[in-house]
C-alpha cells in the first residue's frame, strides 16, 4: 500500500501537491496527518466539485504500508503519527519538497528538492516530462497551490519555473475564476466604507436577457484597490456580471467583472477609454458626472451585450400543424398520433390560431368531430420572432399563461416553444447560479461541453472526421449531432466507435455532400431518410435525418417522419440513450440532454421515456434487461412495473419471431449472457422466446462453463473465430427435443442456412455425447475422430463445456489442435501407382488408412506405405 501525505495544518500547496503526486502514484491513498488551514478546510467542506477520496488517518493500517510519499515537507515533526512509518526500515520513503534542509528531515530513498515558489511546481514538471494528462479540476487544484504559495506571484521566492507551471496548468483548463474566488484579501476601513456604498446603491438591469448589476460609490479621498472591493462584492452576492462606478476626486473610475461569455468586460471598458480582459477590466472617465457616466455605460451595454438565449436557440422545428379548414377529429388524430398537446393552425401558410388536445377531445365528446378547426381554435395568441430574446419568450409564455408559443418570421412558421422548453432553460439558469462556485461548466449545467473528454477518448483521425462533419453542416445550414449509444458510452468511458449522426436538415443530402467533399462512399435508405457512409480507411458512420416515430398499433413497426432533434431523441428506447453532442463549430462538444440522461447514468438506472414505451415496442423489454446487466445498472421502479405489465398483457406474443430473434442474438453476444437470461427467467419473459426454454441453476452453471471454454479458446486459438450466437444457442436448446428445436427455429424465422447448420450440429453432438457417456475406455481414437469430425467449432466447444469427463475434454482439445494432421500423406495417385484398380474402393482404402494413421500413430508416408502393403495384401486387393 502506498500513502501520500503532507504536513499538519495543511494548506493549498499541500493539497495540490498531494493531488499531483497521485498522478505519479495512481494507486496511492491520500491522507492528511492532522488538521488543515481554515481556507483549505472550508474549501474541502463546501466544494462538491472535487471528489478527492481522502482517507481518514485512522483508516490507514500501518502494517500494510510499503511506500510513504511526503510532499511539501520532509520534517518528521510535522507529519504526526505517520513519522513512525518514515522511521520503519521496511517502508520506502519518497520526498518532494521546496523547503530548505533541516535537522528534522527524514531519511528518504527518493528525494526531489528544488528551490521554487511551490512544491507543486516540482511535481508538475515531472508530470509534464512523463507526458501525463490533467483534467481541468486537477489543474485548478494545482493552480490554487501555486497562487497561494507564491502570494499570487508577488513573493520574492517566486521563480520562472512557477510561472511556467502556471502557464501549463492554464493550458490544461485550470479555472482562474475559482482560484481567484478562494484567495481573497482583507479590506481596509476605507474600502469597507465603499463596499457598503455599492451594496446600498446596486440595481439589477436586464439587458438583452441577461441580469447585470450596476452600482456606484463616492468618496472625497483616494482609495486604492477598487477592484478588490468589486471582487468582494461580486463574491458576496454571487453575481455573474457587475459594473461599479466610483466618483473619486474629479474622475469616475469604472470596474467591470464578468463570469459569463455574453458580457465582455474588456470590450465594454475599451469603449469607455479603458481596457482589460473579458472577465476583468477597468476604465477612468474624465469630464463626466456620475449620472452621465452611468447612462453612457448602460447605453454601451445595451448595444454590446450578447443575448443569453434567443427564441431560435430553444425552439423546436419542424412543427406539426393543421389547416384551419380541417375537421376537429382530424386535428385530434394528429395530436394523439404525435403525442403533442398543442399545435398551430395555418391558413394559406400563416399562423391564425392554436388548437389543443383538450379542446379537440371535448369537441369530439360533444359530437363536433366534423366541425372545422377554426371554429374552436384559440385566436388570441402571442408569437415571437427567431431573434427575440429569452425575456420576450418569458413575458409571453408566463405573462399571458400561453403554453404553446409559435415562432414566426415574415408570417412564416419557423418553429415553436412550449412552456416545458422555457422551464428547462429557467431550471438551467437556477442550477447555474447555485453551482457557480462549485462546478465547472460551459454555458449551462445541462449543456456542458465534453470536447476535452472526446479528445481524451477518441483517436486523432476520428476526432478530425467529426470536426470536418461539423464544418460541413455549418456550410449547409444544418445542425449535426452525435447521438445514442456512442454518447452514452463516452460518458461511461467505454470504447465505442459505432458512430451515429443525426442531422437537423436533410441527412441524405448531407451524406451526398460528404461523398463529394471527403471522397467517401454511401448507401442510402431514402424511405427512412438514413445513409451509411464509408470512408477510404474503412471507417463507417451512420447518418440519419432527425425524425419522429409513431406506432399504429401495439408491437407494430414504427412509422417514420421528419422531426427535430428533440423529437428524434424522444423516440429512443431509454433515457440513457437520449444524449446528443453538437458537432457544429460554435457549439462543438456541447452535450444536449433533454431527458435527464446524465442523472440516470450517474444513478445507474434504466428508465423509459414514457409509459407506453413497451406497448409500442415490446422488444425494448429485452434491451432494458440487456443494458441493465451490461452496465451493472438497475431498472427503475416504474420501468420495471411497465415491463411486468407488458408481460401480463402478453404484448410480446404479438411480436414477429424475427424481431425477438434479433434481440436474443444481441443478448448472446454480450459478455455475460447468462445473467441476462436469468433475469428474463425471473420476469417470466423466456416463454415469449420459446415455451420450451428452461433456465435454471444447472443451465446457468452450463453457461458459466461455456464462458470459461470460450475464453480458453480465444486465448489459445487467436484468429480462429467462434460465433457466440451459434455457440450459446446450443445451450438454449439443450433441453429441447429435436422437433421442439425445429419448431423454435421456425418461430424465430431464422435463416435457412443458420437453421440447417444448427439442426445438424444439435443432432450430431447429441450422438457424440451419448457415445461418450458410455465411457472412453472402449472407444478407439479413430472412432472419437469420426464422432467429432464435421462438427462445427461451436459444437465442439459446447461438448467440452458440458461434459464432466476430463478424457472427453482432452480428446476435443486434441481434435481442435491436430485435426489437420490426421489427413494421410497417401493420395489416390499413390494407390494407382501401387496397381489398385480405380473406383469407389479408393475412398474406402483412404478412410481405413486415416483410421490407422490415428490409431497407430503413422507419422510419415513411409509408415503409411508399410501399413498399406500389409493392408492390401491381407484383403487380396494386390497379389
Amino acid at each position: 500500500m502506498k500513502v501520500i501525505t503532507s504536513h499538519m495544518n495543511a494548506d493549498f500547496d499541500s493539497l495540490s501537491s498531494m493531488v499531483a503526486a497521485r498522478k505519479l502514484y495512481p494507486d496511492a491513498t491520500l491522507v492528511f496527518p492532522g488538521s488543515q488551514e481554515k481556507t483549505l478546510r472550508d474549501f474541502l467542506i463546501h466544494s462538491t466539485l472535487y471528489l478527492f477520496d481522502i482517507a481518514k488517518l485512522k483508516e490507514i493500517d500501518h502494517r500494510s504500508v510499503d511506500t510513504l510519499i511526503l510532499v511539501d515537507t520532509r520534517d518528521k515533526t510535522r507529519i504526526g503519527d505517520l513519522a513512525k512509518l518514515a522511521e520503519n526500515p521496511k517502508v520506502a520513503v519518497h520526498v518532494y519538497d521546496h523547503h530548505p534542509d533541516s535537522e528534522q528531515d527524514v531519511k528518504a530513498d527518493l528525494q526531489v528538492v528544488r528551490s521554487v515558489g511551490a512544491t507543486v511546481t516540482i511535481l508538475i514538471s515531472i508530470i509534464r516530462e512523463r507526458g501525463l494528462s490533467l483534467t481541468p479540476e486537477e489543474a485548478t487544484i494545482m493552480m490554487l497551490g501555486i497562487y497561494e504559495e507564491t502570494g499570487s506571484f508577488r513573493f520574492s521566492s517566486t521563480t520562472v519555473e512557477d510561472f511556467e507551471a502556471a502557464s501549463y496548468l492554464l493550458s490544461q483548463g485550470a479555472n482562474i475564476n475559482l482560484v481567484s474566488d478562494m484567495l481573497v484579501r482583507e479590506l481596509t476601513p476605507e474600502q469597507v466604507f465603499l463596499l457598503n456604498d455599492i451594496i446600498k446603491n446596486a440595481s439589477v438591469y436586464n439587458i438583452n436577457g441577461i441580469d447585470i448589476v450596476i452600482t456606484e460609490g463616492s468618496t472625497e479621498q483616494y482609495v486604492g484597490d477598487l477592484a478588490v472591493i468589486v471582487h468582494k462584492y461580486r463574491d458576496m452576492e454571487n453575481i455573474n456580471a457587475v459594473f461599479a462606478l466610483f466618483r473619486m476626486e474629479d474622475r469616475i473610475h469604472i470596474i467591470g467583472r464578468s463570469r459569463i461569455p455574453e458580457v465582455d468586460s474588456g470590450y465594454i471598458m475599451s469603449l469607455l477609454g479603458g481596457g482589460g480582459h473579458k472577465v476583468a477590466a477597468s476604465s477612468t472617465v474624465k469630464e463626466m458626472t456620475l449620472p452621465e457616466a452611468k447612462e453612457r455605460l448602460i447605453e454601451i451595454l445595451r448595444n454590446n451585450v450578447k443575448p443569453l438565449w434567443k427564441a431560435k436557440d430553444i425552439m423546436f422545428f419542424p412543427v406539426k400543424s393543421v389547416d384551419s379548414q380541417s375537421a376537429i377529429g382530424e386535428a385530434l388524430s394528429v395530436l394523439t398520433k404525435y403525442n403533442i398537446n398543442a399545435m398551430p393552425v395555418l391558413s394559406r401558410g400563416k399562423v391564425v390560431g392554436v388548437i389543443t388536445r383538450q379542446v379537440a377531445a371535448k369537441a369530439l365528446f360533444h359530437k363536433l368531430a366534423e366541425q372545422p378547426v377554426d371554429d374552436y381554435m384559440f385566436t388570441e395568441f402571442q408569437s415571437v420572432g427567431p431573434e427575440d430574446s429569452i425575456e420576450a419568450v418569458k413575458e409571453k409564455i408566463i405573462g399571458t399563461n400561453q403554453r404553446f408559443l409559435p415562432v414566426v418570421e415574415k408570417n412564416e412558421l419557423k418553429g415553436a416553444i412550449t412552456r416545458t422548453d422555457l422551464l428547462r432553460v429557467l431550471e438551467d439558469e437556477i442550477a447555474k447560479t447555485v453551482l457557480e462556485k462549485l462546478e465547472f461548466h460551459e454555458k449551462y449545467v445541462q449543456r456542458k461541453n465534453v470536447r476535452k473528454l472526446m479528445e481524451e477518448r477518441l483517436n486523432e483521425a476520428t476526432m478530425g472526421k467529426l470536426v470536418d462533419m461539423g464544418n460541413l453542416a455549418d456550410g449547409m445550414g444544418f445542425h449535426a449531432y452525435l447521438v445514442g449509444g456512442f454518447v452514452r458510452d463516452l460518458l461511461l468511458r467505454i470504447e465505442n466507435y459505432d458512430i451515429d449522426i443525426v442531422i437537423e436538415g436533410d441527412g441524405i443530402a448531407f451524406a451526398e455532400e460528404m461523398v463529394r467533399k471527403f471522397h467517401t462512399r454511401m448507401r442510402s435508405h431514402r424511405e427512412f431518410a438514413t445513409a451509411k457512409v464509408l470512408f477510404p480507411d474503412g471507417f463507417k458512420i451512420d447518418i440519419a435525418t432527425a425524425r419522429l416515430e409513431y406506432y399504429r398499433a401495439p408491437a407494430a413497426l414504427p412509422t417514420v417522419e421528419h422531426g427535430s432533434l428533440k423529437l428524434d431523441l424522444h423516440r429512443r428506447d431509454f433515457t440513457i440513450n437520449t444524449l446528443a453532442i453538437s458537432l457544429n463549430k460554435n457549439t462543438f462538444g456541447e452535450l444536449v440532454d433533454f431527458f435527464s440522461a446524465q442523472r440516470d447514468i450517474k444513478e445507474k438506472t434504466i428508465r423509459v421515456l414514457h409509459s407506453l414505451s413497451f406497448v409500442e415496442d415490446p422488444t425494448r423489454v429485452f434491451r432494458a434487461i440487456r443494458f441493465e446487466k451490461r452496465f451493472m445498472f438497475k431498472i427503475g421502479k416504474q420501468t420495471l412495473n411497465l415491463i411486468k405489465n407488458a408481460v401480463k398483457l402478453n404484448f410480446l406474443a404479438k411480436m414477429r419471431g424475427k424481431r425477438i430473434w434479433t434481440e436474443l442474438a444481441l443478448i448472446l453476444k454480450e459478455e455475460a449472457p447468462e445473467a441476462i437470461l436469468a433475469r428474463l427467467a425471473e420476469l417470466d419473459l423466456l416463454r415469449f422466446i420459446s415455451p420450451d426454454i428452461v433456465f435454471n441453476r444447472e443451465k446457468e452453471k452450463l453457461f458459466a462453463q461455456m464462458h470459461g471454454v470460450y475464453q480458453w479458446h480465444e486465448f489459445l486459438y487467436q484468429g480462429k473465430t467462434v460465433d457466440k450466437v451459434q455457440f450459446y444457442i446450443l445451450a438454449i436448446v439443450d433441453n429441447m427435443k429435436l422437433s421442439d428445436v425445429a419448431e423454435f427455429a421456425a418461430r424465430m424465422e431464422i435463416s435457412e442456412r443458420f437453421r440447417r447448420h444448427a439442426m445438424e450440429n444439435v443432432e450430431r453432438l447429441r450422438l457424440a455425447m451419448a457415445r461418450f457417456s458410455q465411457g472412453m475406455a472402449g472407444i478407439k481414437k479413430s472412432e472419437t475422430y469420426r464422432l467429432l469430425d464435421g462438427l462445427s467449432r461451436e459444437a465442439l466447444l459446447f461438448i467440452m463445456a458440458k461434459t464432466r469427463s476430463q478424457e472427453v475434454k482432452k480428446a476435443i482439445s486434441n481434435h481442435i489442435t491436430h485435426h489437420g494432421a490426421f489427413r494421410p500423406f497417401t493420395t489416390g495417385n499413390d494407390l494407382k501407382k501401387l496397381g489398385v484398380p480405380e473406383g469407389p474402393l479408393y475412398k474406402e482404402i483412404l478412410e481405413d488408412l486415416k483410421d490407422a494413421k490415428i490409431d497407430l500413430d503413422l507419422k510419415t508416408k513411409e509408415a503409411e506405405s508399410h501399413y498399406l502393403e500389409t493392408y492390401l495384401g491381407e484383403r487380396g486387393i494386390l497379389t
